[in-house]
């Protein structure tokens, strides 16, 4: 990975006062980008937005970057928004169909572990950054940690990234053909939470905490993992709801989308446009994998079909939240799934990686 010596970095400026122009002008490209795609509806726009606008400055030679620090206090802010997906209403849910739940996940996860070793060899993605990339759901989560265990954290977004993207369109797509002419087909605006200091304070709290504690004892991919339990833990044991006001998540997004951003060159870039058609095809697998399983929950359980495919749509648990809203589908049992998959995808990352690593 080319460091910042490395770089032609003419025409930059340099000193404090130069590293504070850079920064300027990042933030000032990354929210210009972020509008633009928020205003045409793009998913995970507050953290591609950043990602672009980093890339832009690192493929240019920019000396900036984010401290290891600030990267590992926005893991743990991820962990504690995994965590705060967690209501009593889900943990019933889950409880109540648990064996096929469980079923549906662990095949999505296991078919998903061997798309990644397929692309690991065979494929011409670095190391085991198929692996990371080809994980159905988790996407920040998945960027974080990646980097952590051997893999090109750069290339896992453009491939997370790129996956969220067509699996919202597609979802939307879905859920457009299956509502067409349905009243309430128009999707509600999700509920803005008023600012509650104390679940502010819970959050922040649980975040340096935890995120000390992972990275003080070297736990794998800790400062993520640990403020995720210890968060869930929090809000389920001691009644106190997590809250993540938009402004902290914008802020945590842009601090991930730059660290990535940021160490792109330009023979990183070229390599993730070579690697496309690979990201296409493991995007349509993990798409037809997770139609197959939709067509299993409405055989065993007493559930509709755009219920069934939202529940295991391999996209992001923000935008199906939006996509589900106002539509009239079983949102508990949307929320269980997508919940249960997050937290059985983000455990199992590491020890899937390492052993694709193993046998590939």
């Amino acid at each position: 990975m080319a460091g910042a010596g490395d770089r032609a970095e003419a025409g930059w400026p340099k000193g404090w006062a130069g590293k504070l122009a850079q920064w300027a002008g990042l933030l000032a490209l990354s929210g210009a980008i972020t509008l633009g795609l928020d205003g045409i509806g793009l998913p995970a726009a507050w953290l591609i937005g950043p990602m672009v606008g980093a890339i832009a400055f690192g493929v240019g030679g920019a000396s900036i970057r984010v401290p290891p620090s600030g990267f590992t206090m926005a893991q743990a802010i991820i962990g504690c928004l995994v965590a705060h997906a967690v209501t009593v209403s889900i943990l019933l849910s889950i409880a109540r169909n648990w064996p096929l739940m469980l079923g549906t996940v662990g095949l999505t996860v296991t078919v998903s572990g061997i798309v990644g070793w397929l692309f690991v060899r065979y494929g011409s993605l670095p190391g085991t950054t198929a692996a990371w990339g080809v994980s159905p759901g988790a996407a920040a989560a998945m960027v974080a940690m990646a980097g952590q265990h051997g893999a090109d954290a750069r290339l896992v977004a453009v491939m997370q990234y790129l996956r969220v993207v067509l699996v919202v369109l597609s979802a939307s797509l879905v859920t457009h053909a299956l509502t067409a002419g349905s009243q309430g087909a128009t999707p509600a605006a999700a509920p803005v939470e008023a600012l509650d200091p104390a679940g502010l304070a819970a959050t922040l709290l649980v975040a340096l905490v935890g995120g000390w504690i992972g990275h003080r004892f070297r736990i794998p991919s800790g400062a993520l993992l640990v403020p995720m339990v210890l968060g869930a833990l929090v809000q389920t044991g001691a009644g106190i709801s997590l809250q993540l006001p938009h402004t902290l998540l914008t802020v945590t997004y842009a601090v991930i989308g730059w660290s990535i951003g940021l160490r792109f060159t330009r023979e990183v870039l070229g390599h993730a446009f070579r690697a496309v058609p690979q990201m296409l095809l493991s995007t349509a697998l993990m798409i037809a994998l997770c139609s197959l399983s939709a067509w299993m929950l409405v055989t065993l359980l007493p559930t509709d079909p755009l219920t069934a495919f939202l529940a295991t749509s391999p996209g992001g648990l923000d935008s199906v939240v939006v996509i589900a809203l106002g539509t009239g589908v079983d949102l508990p049992l949307v929320l269980a799934l997508q919940t249960l998959r997050l937290f059985v995808v983000v455990l199992s990352g590491p020890p899937l990686a390492r052993l694709i690593a193993r046998y590939a």
